[in-house]
């Protein structure tokens, strides 16, 4: 027997198929492309492959990206859905407190639906991550939730295991984060050096930061590769994931490494436009749940 609810907005990046298989509530996003002096609104909700390359093909032909946090209204809709259709308790995700106040708004929305229905007990999961992070933890909620788990242990377990979860990701052009306000400008800078590939993390606020830099995407596989030969994915979870922005060689062989040298199948995809609209085309990212809590910096 289910003993909660698993609902997420649009910046888990999970495919549609997984989330309609799995029952996850699901509220998307909205973005907006300007090209040409066209603007254009879209909705995170892409169905095909397709549609997340042409996105990318798009950003690399100038069109211009602007997103906005899923707001009062969106939540609140959202959350009177699932109370009306008899949810009670809830576990809903949203993108990292260090990227936005999305958390705080889903908070007041679900408070506010509680009124009205006394039974909807809604607890948000900040994830001190997005895209693909935010979605090992939703994969995980979903597994705990299907093995009938009570919802204040999954919810503890969730947020103990936030600051585990490792991240190394590569941007082919910085000057997107910067321009989502994600980085530094200083930070962007280094991108601009001939080959340099700064390497980002999330820092244990879920904010993002630049952890080390090379010369060239070779380069960052190879330091990628060396980070998870030092402490590799905790076999209690045996969770690897990969995410690219319309580069799969990249994506591709880090898969392969995985396989060959863990011997599961990682988690791999590609990544949604409303996270990759500031992270740019071309990026790839690794991440995993480890042992050990994410370094500082």
């Amino acid at each position: 027997m289910r003993k909660f609810t698993v609902s997420t907005d649009s910046t888990c990046d999970l495919y549609c198929d997984y989330v309609a298989e799995n029952d996850i509530k699901f509220v998307s996003l909205t973005f907006m492309l300007e090209q040409n002096g066209v603007m254009e609104e879209h909705t995170d909700n892409f169905t095909e492959y397709a549609q997340y390359v042409e996105f990318y093909n798009r950003l690399r032909a100038g069109a211009m990206p602007k997103t906005s946090k899923l707001n009062y209204e969106s939540h609140y809709n959202h959350f009177l859905k699932m109370a009306q259709e008899g949810a009670e308790d809830v576990l809903h995700f949203t993108i990292s407190s260090g990227l936005a106040n999305t958390w705080e708004i889903a908070e007041q929305a679900a408070k506010d639906v509680k009124k009205d229905y006394p039974k909807f007990n809604l607890r948000v999961v900040d994830p001190l991550t997005a895209t693909v992070g935010q979605g090992a933890l939703v994969r995980l909620a979903v597994r705990w939730r299907d093995e009938g788990m009570e919802t204040q242990e999954a919810y503890e377990r969730l947020l103990a295991l936030r600051t585990h979860i490792q991240h190394f990701i590569v941007a082919d052009d910085l000057q997107f984060l910067k321009r989502g306000g994600r980085i530094s400008a200083a930070a962007a800078a280094i991108g601009s050096m001939l080959r340099v590939k700064p390497i980002i993390s999330f820092d244990m606020e879920g904010k993002l930061g630049v952890i080390d830099k090379v010369m060239g995407p070779k380069k960052a596989v190879t330091y990628i590769k060396q980070k998870l030969e030092k402490e590799g994915p905790d076999p209690a979870y045996n969770y690897v994931f990969i995410v690219h922005t319309d580069n799969e060689p990249m994506a591709n062989e880090l898969a392969e490494y995985v396989r060959q040298r863990f011997g599961f199948e990682p988690y791999t995809q590609i990544m949604g436009p409303v996270i990759g609209a500031h992270v740019g085309p071309g990026a790839f990212a690794l991440g995993y749940i480890s042992k050990s809590e994410r370094n500082k910096f």
